[in-house]
């Protein structure tokens, strides 16, 4: 009989032994199930914020901050330096010669959220009337436009599910008094979505701040950001700082998705503790119950790999069960919910690739929890054994 016929005829009388050991069996089962649906459940936080980030930076797009400026609330841009800015080398143009290039104001006012009635703020972005052939994808599905010089908005829809009073036609508290909500518009689900959007100048003119925070601009490619770059930060009359908009927004995101991810592994690994030895204990059980059972096939020419083989394989059999049945519940109660997090709204996202991660994770805290209950009964003396008869 080859090794590989062996392991599977022990392996097989293992798994129909389980009926006989169903309570300790569900312990690891129901352990790893809670590990892998906390695990996939916060990391479906991270995934999801940073698929909504990715949608919104484009790589022929570039955005300026005054120098040392982290963040777009931070910065600072005079509008003559950013009209110089608009007409430099590399920005494209429209077909009447116009810079595809947008002056953003931006200023964060407090709402309330639907789900709890709690504060929350929300983020009024101003933009120039070329800041919709620079961002393209922003597109109107209800109601009109907002009109330059009045005090009007439009608003996302992830905004619009996720706050009180943002419907059409209804007025929204922002700097001046109420400002009427006449449309909704989508972004691709990116980072747009969560905001209100109106005119850059009538915005400015209304919190009485005489800078704006950034400069957007379309780029005639991907390959023109270093000719853009060059000429905005070698002109001695600006002092700003230039990035892709795919990098900034990268930069910006890293931090909350390290976090994220952190907290993650934090939590699941100590759960993954508790289950592993859950799995440990289990594992020693079976191994016990089974101490006749394996001296037998011992003494009649089964070797010890085929016994460590049958009890890492039914301790893995468990942990893929419970692993299966985490990730799935974590698909079904989280995938596609929406989530609120600092002024942005994104969707939790649970991707195969994190299922994956889930169980190849579970089965890693199963191989541990049935390797040392698989080489104890490798080690167990025949005549012994028997004995215990």
């Amino acid at each position: 009989m080859n090794a590989l016929k062996q392991v599977c005829a022990v392996t097989l009388m293992g798994l129909q032994n389980i009926p006989n050991r169903l309570g300790a069996s569900l312990v690891v089962v129901v352990g790893m199930a809670c590990v892998v649906g906390v695990l996939v459940s916060i990391l479906s936080m991270s995934t999801g914020f940073m698929q909504m980030v990715g949608k919104t930076g484009r790589s022929d797009r570039a955005i300026v901050l005054s120098q040392g400026s982290l963040f777009e609330f931070a910065s600072g841009v005079t509008r003559d330096a950013a009209l110089k800015i608009a007409d430099s080398p590399g920005v494209k143009k429209t077909a009447d010669g116009k810079a595809i290039a947008s002056i953003d104001e931006l200023v964060a006012v407090s709402v309330t959220k639907k789900s709890d009635g709690l504060d929350a703020f929300v983020t009024v972005r101003g933009i120039s009337p070329e800041g919709f052939a620079l961002r393209p994808e922003i597109k109107l599905i209800s109601g009109r436009m907002f009109n330059a010089g009045s005090h009007e908005v439009i608003a996302g829809i992830s905004a619009q599910a996720q706050f009180e009073g943002f419907t059409l036609g209804n007025p929204v508290s922002l700097p001046e008094g109420d400002w009427t909500i006449t449309g909704l518009f989508e972004s691709d689900g990116n980072a747009h979505e969560s905001e209100l959007i109106t005119d850059s100048a009538t915005l400015q003119s209304a919190i009485r701040i005489g800078v704006y925070k950034s400069v957007n601009v379309m780029l005639e490619s991907p390959a023109a950001f270093d000719q853009f770059r060059s000429a905005v930060t070698t002109d001695p009359t600006l002092t700003v700082d230039v990035n892709r908009e795919t990098d900034f927004l990268e930069t910006q995101a890293r931090p909350l998705n390290e976090f994220l991810t952190i907290i993650a592994y934090v939590i699941g690994g100590i759960m993954g503790l508790g289950a592993m030895f859950g799995a440990l204990n289990t594992m020693y059980s079976a191994v016990s119950a089974r101490t006749v059972e394996i001296a037998t096939l011992r003494a009649i020419g089964f070797g010890a790999g085929a016994v460590v083989a049958s009890v890492l394989a039914e301790a893995l059999l468990l942990a893929f069960a419970g692993a299966a049945i985490g990730a799935a519940a974590a698909w079904f109660a989280f995938n596609g919910n929406s989530h609120l997090f600092g002024g942005m709204v994104f969707r939790l996202t649970v991707t195969p690739a994190l299922m994956g991660v889930g169980v190849g994770f579970a089965c890693a805290l199963g191989f541990v929890g049935g390797l040392f209950p698989a080489i104890r009964a490798a080690r167990v003396p025949v005549a012994m054994a028997l004995r215990a008869t």
